[in-house]
């Protein structure tokens, strides 16, 4: 690298390579850092316990994957080519999907794993989320889950600008329940706006 810019990188095998929450492993690289400042990251870091054995064999795939005339090879590049496809089709579905249901919008989900919806929250259920001591959106991912299982995090967690309500969803539930998951955010969605109209 020529420039002089300090400069630390991460990657990781659960949001850069596999799409799967608690795969556990990944690096991190250091660019033109202080000496004594990369000496005090890797004292941090030592102290702390190794990843997991499955943790470390996905680093070293990501790191060393197989190469053309290893006998792993064809499959490995199988599977990662689909899981790949698979999550561009369910990203696009669940897009498609949110911009379908009534007081909510979002935008394409474009090569990350999250969506994060805007949601119109009618006045009577930031009434209630009041009443209830929570944010608003907070309101709607607690209900959303009594009601239906699905886990969101709410955008007030992220400093959302005032008097916006959102929140953020994964496109990660396997291909084949993803609908099973639509479905049921939807039925929620509808149901909700309904009771507080």
């Amino acid at each position: 690298m020529k420039s002089d810019v300090e400069l630390v990188s991460f990657h990781s095998v659960s949001k850069g390579m596999v799409g799967e929450c608690g795969r556990r492993g990944g690096y991190m690289e250091l660019r033109n850092i202080d000496s004594s400042v990369h000496e005090q990251i890797y004292k941090l870091f030592s102290i702390g316990l190794c990843a997991n054995t499955s943790g470390q064999i996905m680093v070293d795939l990501m790191v060393k994957p197989p190469v053309a005339g290893d006998p792993s090879y064809q499959l490995y590049t199988d599977e990662m080519t689909e899981l790949k496809a698979s999550l561009a089709r369910r990203s696009k579905k669940l897009s498609a999907a949110l911009n379908t249901m009534e007081n909510i919008s979002c935008t394409e989900i474009n090569g990350a794993m999250y969506a994060f919806p805007t949601v119109q929250l009618p006045p009577k259920a930031v009434e209630a989320a009041k009443k209830a001591g929570m944010p608003a959106d907070t309101f709607y991912a607690v209900e959303l889950l009594d009601a239906t299982g699905i886990c969101v995090v709410p955008g007030s967690g992220f400093r959302q600008k005032p008097g916006t309500f959102h929140f953020r969803t994964t496109i990660l539930p396997e291909e084949s329940k993803i609908d099973t998951f639509i479905n049921k955010l939807k039925d929620f969605n509808n149901d909700f706006m309904v009771r507080y109209s």
